[in-house]
């Protein structure tokens, strides 16, 4: 019989992430300690400290992994798509798609913009809305500049309804217990959307 091969650090680093992701899945973030995180993983707290110098680097990792995997998975989605507005649509479904599979993520992100502290993890939320903000703004510039757009739309408005309009369906599900309802609202939701920016005149040739 094959001796079980020892992860390497990087990989306990990776493993402690998604065992931070997975428990905030089912409890607030904001009650996961260290020795959780260690019962979960099956190893001693002291095991967890050789990788990560204190807590608040175990918060900082998760997010950085977090932003990383919903960037890649945003940006392969746009990739795909065949003008701007299918860009964008493509990058809702997508973001969906990660939230559903990912239900601790936004339970992550909410709980550490609520700290009262300005700690390196909340930073790098506050980060990658920044640049998720930006990304879907150039996108709006484009859709609009092919015509796909109206000519009138506000994009700072425009971007900051695609965020919020993803953040209420997932208020929603957190507050009906059942994150599948994300995604079964998210193409209407997604249809309203493009009702209120869209050229009506490309909507309706």
């Amino acid at each position: 019989m094959r001796q079980k091969r020892n992860l390497t650090a990087e990989e306990r680093r990776e493993r402690t992430v998604d065992t931070v992701i997975d428990l905030s899945a089912q409890d607030d973030p904001a009650n996961i300690t260290t020795g959780s995180i260690a019962k979960h993983m099956r190893v001693t707290q002291g095991a967890l400290f050789r990788h990560f110098p204190s807590k608040d680097a175990i918060w900082e990792a998760v997010i950085s992994r977090v932003a990383e995997r919903v960037m890649k998975r945003l940006d392969k989605a746009a990739a795909s798509a065949d003008t701007p507005l299918a860009a964008l649509e493509a990058m809702f479904h997508a973001h969906i798609t990660f939230i559903v599979e990912h239900p601790g993520v936004p339970r992550l992100m909410m709980g550490q913009l609520q700290h009262a502290r300005p700690t390196p993890a909340r930073r790098m939320v506050r980060s990658l809305l920044f640049r998720y903000r930006e990304r879907i703004g150039s996108l709006l510039i484009e859709a609009q500049e092919a015509g796909e757009l109206r000519r009138d739309l506000d994009i700072e408005a425009a971007a900051t309804l695609f965020i919020g309009t993803i953040q209420g369906l997932v208020m929603q599900s957190l507050i009906i217990g059942n994150m599948d309802h994300v995604a079964e609202q998210a193409q209407g939701a997604f249809h309203l959307y493009c009702h209120g920016i869209q050229n009506q005149q490309e909507a309706h040739p």
